[in-house]
């Protein structure tokens, strides 16, 4: 009954068996193996289009790597002030890029908006050296509040990019989740909106440890494989990551995955809304919950046995809720019924 964070939950049992295949005989190292092949043809499928596409094990590492192939140390990167470059990856993508900046631009519900982005960059002095030169916008989709960037949204900020001559990178740490709630494909979601480079996460959705960084550019990616080396982050023993993501795309897993966890959280968060004295704080459009209870009932769902996150500088009461691919609906109807009964109780 944890729902702390998708990070909690184990490892869906179709990646656990493709790590054991891959486990089986020989293979060349550094991803050089058939299995890697297989998964760049993968994405290629995916996206409709040629991609090039590299395998990682953080979501850090991908945001930060895929970052410093669009930014010089002297740039800037506009962002969410919650986005997770900002706030969760205790400096990666100033480290990456050599001392770029992090410029956040505010906009409700955890998203940019293409205006307040056009304003930034309008404004941002671009030629003059005194200033950080504007070089790569970032997107979180599904955003750090649980809600999510159409793709008409993008593309408005993709023309804004190209206008102003910066790239677009979009963090999909919960880009499953994203794509399932809108039901648009992941083409329409990224390049056909104008992104660049994609962190496409699958650690959150059920594997152990898998990201890819996928430029839809392939000029830009000819320093990643380099920088990736220089970071650490070139595993000799590649086919196990790789192995991964094989499972997570092939038959649309990754999306059965999403579709899973989004449906949780809906059931979830329309179980809660009735209650008296209870806020929701975003939209649910993914598998992540911002709500506010009173607080009795935050105490007796934790006496009972639910884990979950108070929510750092909101006000009290204030939790984050987040639903995954292994979320049981008799844990989902135990935690309605339960908040309800402290309900009646406190009432």
């Amino acid at each position: 009954m944890n729902f702390c964070s998708d990070n909690v939950a184990g490892i869906t049992p179709e990646i656990m068996a493709a790590i054991e295949k891959a486990n089986q005989g020989t293979m060349p190292s550094y991803g050089a193996d058939a299995i890697t092949a297989r998964v760049e043809q993968r994405l290629a499928e995916i996206f409709e289009r040629d991609v090039v596409a590299f395998p990682v094990v953080t979501g850090t590492s991908a945001n930060a790597l895929a970052l410093s192939t669009l930014t010089p140390p002297y740039g800037a990167i506009y962002c969410h002030p919650e986005a997770h470059i900002m706030v969760d990856e205790c400096g990666a993508p100033e480290l990456y890029t050599g001392g770029a900046k992090l410029v956040p631009i505010a906009g409700d519900n955890g998203k940019l908006s293409a205006k307040s982005v056009a304003h930034a960059l309008d404004n941002a002095r671009a030629g003059d050296v005194h200033h950080v030169q504007p070089a790569a916008i970032s997107l979180t989709q599904a955003s750090e509040c649980g809600t999510t960037y159409t793709a008409t949204e993008v593309g408005a900020i993709g023309e804004i990019a190209k206008r102003h001559k910066v790239k677009l990178h979009m963090d999909g740490a919960r880009f499953a989740n994203a794509v399932a709630h809108l039901n648009v494909s992941p083409a329409q979601m990224t390049w056909q909106a104008g992104v660049d480079v994609l962190s496409f996460g699958a650690t959150k959705n059920g594997a152990l440890a898998a990201e890819v960084v996928v430029f839809f550019d392939k000029a830009l990616a000819e320093s990643f494989g380099f920088r990736r080396k220089r970071a650490g982050h070139l595993i000799s023993k590649m086919r196990f990551v790789s192995a991964q993501l094989d499972a997570y795309f092939e038959n649309d897993l990754w999306l059965k995955l999403a579709r899973h966890a989004n449906s949780m959280a809906q059931q979830l968060v329309g179980g809660l809304k009735p209650i008296p004295g209870v806020t929701l704080l975003y939209p649910v459009e993914a598998n992540e919950i911002f709500i506010r209870l009173p607080l009795d009932i935050v105490a007796g769902l934790r006496k009972a046995g639910f884990d979950f996150y108070d929510w750092p500088g909101a006000a009290p009461g204030t939790i984050r809720l987040v639903t995954s691919f292994a979320t049981k609906a008799e844990d989902v109807a135990a935690f309605i019924m339960k908040a309800n009964s402290l309900a009646k109780v406190a009432s």
